[in-house]
């Protein structure tokens, strides 16, 4: 694996390196700015409906006050998930979507690991932790000031987490877009299938099928399952892969 000032490039199991551009400051603002207004307005949501409902049950009355008595319940049932969704929004929505959100997905971008796959649960708490230390000491001005003096565009939840974002876009020669980098495959692997289709009659036979089981296994695809598979089998496979990508 080595990097670029503007991209990172994955050494590939074909031999030929995966080129992933890195994101900056803007694309990194214009994404949060996009997860911060869905997320506010969930948390408001939940708030006003869960305080009015509370109030109405407890009451009689339809309103939004804080009860002027300590009330654990009024907290259980209108505050502290108003506040999870606030503030777990980011790491909740990045293991599921494999370190995608909506902003992120509507800036074409994803959070990758060094290796180009997708994060686990720990390195996405670790970068998210990190977001009160960015945020000083206002407005994220020391994560992007990071993001704009350092070589990767890495704030310090990334250089904690060992994370980057990039573009979920092809590198040049491979016909790859981000509907291919869908949750079933991650950044780098659906790369790879796209270049071993590619290269695929240039390969010998056993060359492309030991290429082709390996792929197929880090997609989820069990030992057993591809013992069975021929040639043709195994690509129609891969080719499979790509199509289920595209239609999620």
């Amino acid at each position: 694996m080595s990097e670029t000032a503007t991209q990172l490039s994955v050494d590939s199991a074909t031999g030929i390196d995966v080129t992933l551009p890195l994101a900056g400051a803007g694309v990194r603002s214009y994404a949060f700015v996009v997860d911060w207004h869905i997320r506010l307005v969930l948390a408001l949501a939940w708030f006003f409906a869960g305080a009015l409902l509370y109030n109405y049950a407890h009451g009689g009355t339809f309103s939004v006050s804080v009860p002027a008595e300590t009330d654990p319940r009024w907290f259980g049932a209108v505050l502290a998930p108003a506040l999870a969704l606030y503030f777990l929004y980011h790491p909740v929505l990045e293991l599921i979507m494999r370190g995608s959100t909506p902003g992120k997905r509507l800036a074409g971008v994803r959070v990758v690991t060094r290796e180009g796959g997708a994060p686990g649960a720990g390195a996405l708490l670790v970068r998210n932790v990190f977001r009160l230390v960015d945020s000083l000491p206002v407005a994220y001005a020391l994560g992007l000031t990071l993001v704009a003096l350092t070589r990767e565009h890495l704030r310090c939840g990334d250089m904690a987490a060992g994370t980057l974002l990039v573009y979920v876009t092809a590198s040049p020669g491979f016909a790859v877009t981000a509907a291919t980098t869908a949750d079933s495959l991650d950044v780098a692997s659906a790369e790879l299938v796209a270049e071993l289709l590619a290269r695929w009659p240039g390969l010998t036979v056993a060359a492309r099928a030991a290429l082709a089981r390996q792929l197929l296994r880090r997609c989820g695809r069990t030992a057993e399952e591809l013992a069975p598979l021929d040639d043709a089998a195994l690509r129609q496979a891969l080719v499979a892969l790509t199509r289920a990508a595209e239609a999620t």
